[in-house]
């Protein structure tokens, strides 16, 4: 290991000290700081980002990666407006979140602090740089980002632009600090910290999740593969299900919370599908079918096993009639991933049934699976969509970057008479 990225991860590490002592008013003045920043200087961004577009292109990255990748002034203004969006929020550190009284007169409390020094792994997203920072330092953290190489200069102007605002307001640049370097052994090096880091966040494709997973030593999140459903029950509404059907798979096929496949239930397939398929074509889609959605569309490929595990961030989605709901909660839980589900209904029952019976981050019922997604469920920027069940699952906003600790209020209680004596044993 050369040493490199645990330089960045100490100096990182100290400052992170110096973000956590911030009052929330500070922490606020300081991502304000940082929009208005990004915004003045959105030329510079722009241009770095054209150079990372250009040489994307001429390396073959496929449609999906470049969409992600790509930055314009309608993607800084959100991008900004996000930012501001998070430092209006709460503050979420010091808060109380329980409080009780104990029969000996201890008052016990839950509170929020900050995780410390958080490490955050992604590939073609710019935005999450930006993103990443906010949340990190809303919550008092410091941030150690390593992007793709796809986004290498992108990622460099936002940063630039981070630490900027950074140094106006006092502070170390170090609390928002970059991997510049995309050699992969640097990611290595990084997933050794233990001693450093206390959370790490991958956030892009299958590979990169599992090779975070594989090898880290330090605790990981995963922002694990969208394979998201939608369910048309019987009783749905036609025209709201196909509104579902093509918000979730044409608007933006190369995101997490996209759809990737459509189950049917049979009673209504021969209703919904012919429509359904011409509105895919129209909007550009490959229909991948079971056997007997072919025999009501024979225009659709035939599916195989795998397509229903793919993500496939494009404009493909598979399809299968499914004998009832047990039949689509059954396909789910053998091929989903637990990011977002989607059932088209009218019939509450069947909806309650289906909340129940999946265990993705979100479900949604006659919503697209579009609104998985920080800002739009009011968290401004998110910092992933955790698949992971651990202390966050579903959309990482800033209060998922805290964690809850005892504090013990006393006016001189001890547990044992006469302890200071016979120093017993604590149990």
């Amino acid at each position: 290991m050369s040493g490199y990225v645990r330089h960045l991860a100490e100096r990182a590490r100290e400052a992170a000290t110096h973000i956590a002592r911030l009052d929330g008013d500070a922490r606020r003045r300081l991502i304000e700081r940082m929009a208005e920043t990004l915004s003045h200087r959105r030329a510079d961004v722009l241009a770095a980002n054209a150079e990372d577009m250009e040489r994307g292109r001429a390396g073959g990255l496929g449609v999906a990666v470049l969409d992600r990748l790509a930055l314009d002034d309608a993607r800084i203004d959100a991008i900004a407006n996000g930012l501001r969006e998070v430092a209006a929020q709460a503050d979420p550190l010091g808060q109380v979140t329980r409080r009780e009284v104990l029969p000996n007169g201890l008052v016990i409390e839950r509170q929020r602090i900050p995780l410390g020094l958080i490490a955050m792994i992604y590939e073609a997203r710019p935005n999450v740089t930006a993103d990443a920072a906010a949340l990190c330092l809303k919550a008092g953290n410091a941030v150690l980002l390593r992007g793709g190489s796809e986004a290498r200069a992108s990622n460099a102007a936002i940063a630039a632009c981070l630490h900027a605002a950074l140094r106006e307001e006092g502070l170390p640049e170090a609390a928002v600090s970059l991997v510049s370097d995309p050699a992969r052994e640097h990611v290595l090096e990084l997933l050794q910290l233990s001693d450093l880091i206390d959370l790490a966040i991958p956030r892009g494709g299958e590979s990169l999740i599992r090779f975070v997973a594989e090898h880290a030593r330090v605790p990981v999140i995963k922002h694990y593969k969208g394979v998201c459903h939608l369910y048309v029950d019987r009783a749905a509404d036609v025209a709201c299900a196909l509104d579902l059907l093509v918000d979730g798979k044409a608007s933006r096929p190369g995101v997490c919370n996209a759809l990737e496949t459509l189950l049917v239930h049979r009673d209504i397939a021969g209703r919904f599908l012919p429509e359904a398929i011409r509105r895919l074509s129209d909007s550009g889609v490959e229909v991948r079918g079971c056997e007997r959605t072919r025999a009501i569309v024979p225009q659709a490929k035939a599916v195989t096993d795998a397509d229903y595990d793919a993500e496939y961030l494009d404009l493909i989605i598979a399809v299968r009639v499914v004998d009832d709901l047990d039949d689509a909660l059954a396909h789910i839980a053998r091929h989903g991933s637990d990011h977002t589900e989607v059932i088209a209904t009218e019939d509450a029952a069947a909806a309650d049934a289906f909340v129940r019976g999946t265990r993705s981050s979100a479900v949604m019922v006659n919503a697209s699976s579009r609104f998985n997604d920080g800002g739009q469920l009011g968290l401004g920027a998110e910092i992933g969509i955790s698949t992971t069940r651990l202390h966050a699952y579903g959309p990482m906003g800033a209060e998922s970057l805290t964690i809850e600790r005892f504090v013990v209020r006393g006016d001189g209680q001890v547990r044992h008479a006469g302890s200071r004596e016979t120093h017993p044993r604590a149990d």
